[in-house]
C-alpha cells in the first residue's frame, strides 16, 4: 500500500537545549509529521533537567521561533529556549544608572 509506506517515513532531527555552561544535542529519528513539541518530549531532556518546564518553553527551528505544533522536516534542529534572567532593556537601564554600558565603549574623536 502506497499510503502506508508514506506514513512510515522518518526524518532525522536534533533537539538542542543550552545552559550557561553546556549545550546538549539529542539526535533523533522521528516519524514524518512529528511536531516540535513531541520531539522535545521524545528527546528525554525533561528527565535529565527536571527543574526546567519543557512543556511551556518557547521553541525554535534553526534560530527562528516556531509554534509547538510546527511539523518537522528532515534536518531540522529544534531549539528549546530558556527565559531570559532579566529583560535586556531593564539591564541597560540599570547599567546606565550606574554609568556603565553593555560592553561597548564610545570611541574618542
Amino acid at each position: 500500500m502506497v499510503g502506508a509506506a508514506a506514513s512510515d517515513k522518518t526524518v532525522a532531527i536534533e533537539v538542542v537545549f543550552a545552559l550557561p555552561d553546556q549545550q546538549i544535542v539529542v539526535a533523533l529519528q522521528v516519524e514524518q509529521g512529528t511536531t516540535a513539541a513531541t520531539a522535545v518530549q521524545r528527546s528525554g531532556l525533561q528527565a535529565r533537567f527536571s527543574d526546567f518546564d519543557f512543556a511551556n518553553a518557547a521553541l525554535g527551528v534553526w534560530n527562528k521561533v516556531v509554534a509547538r505544533d510546527y511539523l518537522l522536516k528532515d534536518g531540522d534542529r529544534v531549539e528549546v529556549y530558556r527565559p531570559l534572567p532579566m529583560d535586556p532593556r531593564e539591564a541597560r537601564r540599570i547599567l546606565a544608572a550606574a554609568g556603565k554600558s553593555m560592553g561597548k565603549t564610545a570611541s574618542a574623536n
